[in-house]
């Protein structure tokens, strides 16, 4: 089991008080048997798993904020979850906290096609948003593969991406306010409906902070015109480190696709089973690529597109021919995590970027690497802005094999930091990647983030043991 901080003697001696307590807040959503707390013990990051000490799930900002006030006066820590589809841990619980279950705030509060904003509540799913306004030709631009599923808080606390963000950016470059409630209950809007606002950039500083600072209970994010069409490309080819000098001629010609996807020879087999999309399975990699405009500019990028990739040597190039084929080009690229389950029984999904010329270099050092540990990899990640997502396979009933793919995972990470990259590109921190901060952090950098942690959090009672290395004593001391 992964380090969490000493739990506080108190507050478990104090555990049916406490309960009590949060019923009286929200009586039929707080949950204390303990086989009813079992499917909140883990998030996306299924190899670690700890049961929390109550589960509360509240449905309005109102009782999120009194949850809160209630938890700060007793001293008892709090980890908001969404979806649970964290794939770096950002949800685990801890035994003396109470878990803050937000799906229960899922309803859409107002749509604005005019002036192209919805506002949503944090328990709202990604897809649920484009879903909304895809009828008067609107949608919502970030899609993590988990869109289906996970919740647009959770999008806001990890920065979500997803394929297509290499031309529409990620979640914070598609927001535009929130409501959060601090850990002693005071409600605070962020933003608005308007396009940016005035004074310190609080909204930028809150995305990305993984549950820090404070619960997200709604969300204002912006919606765009859909495009008048869209088209995808498949280009083959017979190494990985080929595919990524492509990639990185793409981008350094000025392209920018709407996406620009790669898969290694494991994640084609495995995807192709899945979803009969038509890739190809005799080659090592291949790349997804995705225009949008007119007929005449979609033309126009492809024969650009593949001038480029016909440099490389392709083994094949193929532009989809019709929606359904787009359609099951990206049925197998969305369902790739699901796929690779089919031929591993466990693996670990990395997440890490780097800069796009660095890719060939990467992707040959990630193959020695796989050498090295005895552990297959299959790459799977969004090539364009360089977030890579190699999933590590190993085989979670032999200890061996998970602390080599643990080992794995902590190489390839340090492989983005030393190329010019960083540790995270969407998923987050969390407890994954904590102890692997100081790879890129000097500790007078972690020290300045440990005290904006503390301005809002004095006591460290949001999500702790996430995001920040544990030293003694466990919880930093309350910054002067």
């Amino acid at each position: 089991m992964i380090a969490q901080p000493e739990p506080k003697p108190d507050v478990l001696a104090r555990r049916e008080e406490i309960i009590a307590g949060l019923r009286t807040i929200v009586p039929g959503g707080t949950i204390a048997e303990p086989l009813r707390l079992k499917p909140y013990e883990t998030d996306g990051l299924t190899a670690y798993r700890q049961v929390p000490l109550a589960v509360v799930l509240p449905e309005t900002t109102e009782q999120v904020a009194a949850i809160l006030a209630f938890c700060h006066a007793n001293g008892v820590r709090v980890v908001p979850r969404g979806a649970g589809t964290s794939l770096s841990g950002g949800a685990l619980p801890l035994v003396d906290a109470v878990l803050l279950g937000m799906m229960r705030l899922g309803r859409i509060l107002e749509v604005n096609f005019a002036d192209r904003y919805a506002v949503v509540q944090a328990g709202v799913t990604n897809l649920s948003i484009t879903q909304a306004v895809q009828g008067s030709g609107f949608f919502y631009a970030p899609d993590p593969s988990s869109q289906l599923a996970c919740m647009i808080g959770g999008n806001v606390a990890m920065n979500s991406g997803g394929a297509h963000c290499l031309k529409y950016g990620v979640t914070a470059n598609n927001l535009l306010g929130l409501k959060i409630v601090t850990i002693d209950g005071e409600v605070i809007d962020i933003g608005g409906a308007h396009l940016d606002a005035a004074g310190y950039d609080w909204l930028g500083l809150l995305t990305g902070s993984e549950g820090q600072l404070a619960v997200v209970t709604e969300v204002t994010v912006r919606i765009l015109r859909g495009p008048e069409g869209a088209r995808a490309m498949l280009a083959a080819f017979r190494a990985n480190e080929v595919a990524g000098a492509c990639v990185d001629a793409i981008i350094g010609s000025g392209i920018i696709p709407v996406a620009l996807e790669f898969m290694d020879r494991p994640a084609i087999h495995a995807c192709e089973a899945f979803a009969h999309a038509g890739y190809p399975l005799d080659a090592e990699a291949m790349l997804i690529i995705e225009v949008e405009g007119s007929p005449a500019e979609q033309d126009d990028l492809l024969g650009r597109i593949r001038a480029i990739c016909e440099r490389h040597d392709p083994i094949s190039l193929k532009v989809s021919g019709s929606v359904e084929e787009s359609m099951a080009i990206w049925k197998g690229r969305k369902g790739a995590f699901g796929a690779v389950g089919r031929i591993s029984p466990d693996y670990l999904c990395m997440d890490g970027t780097i800069p796009t010329s660095r890719l060939p270099e990467v992707l040959g050092r990630i193959g020695a690497m796989s050498e090295n540990y005895g552990l297959k990899v299959a790459n799977i990640f969004h090539a364009g802005d360089g977030n890579l997502h190699p999933l590590i396979m190993f085989d979670a009933n032999d200890p061996d094999s998970f602390h080599r793919a643990e080992n794995f995972g902590a190489d390839i990470l340090r492989l983005c930091v030393e190329v010019g990259g960083c540790l995270t590109g969407e998923h987050g921190v969390g407890v994954e990647k904590r102890d692997l901060m100081p790879a890129q952090f000097a500790p007078h950098e972690l020290d300045q983030q440990r005290r904006i942690k503390s301005a809002f959090d004095p006591d460290w009672l949001l999500n702790p043991s996430k995001v920040f290395p544990l030293r003694p004593p466990a919880e930093p001391a309350r910054a002067a």
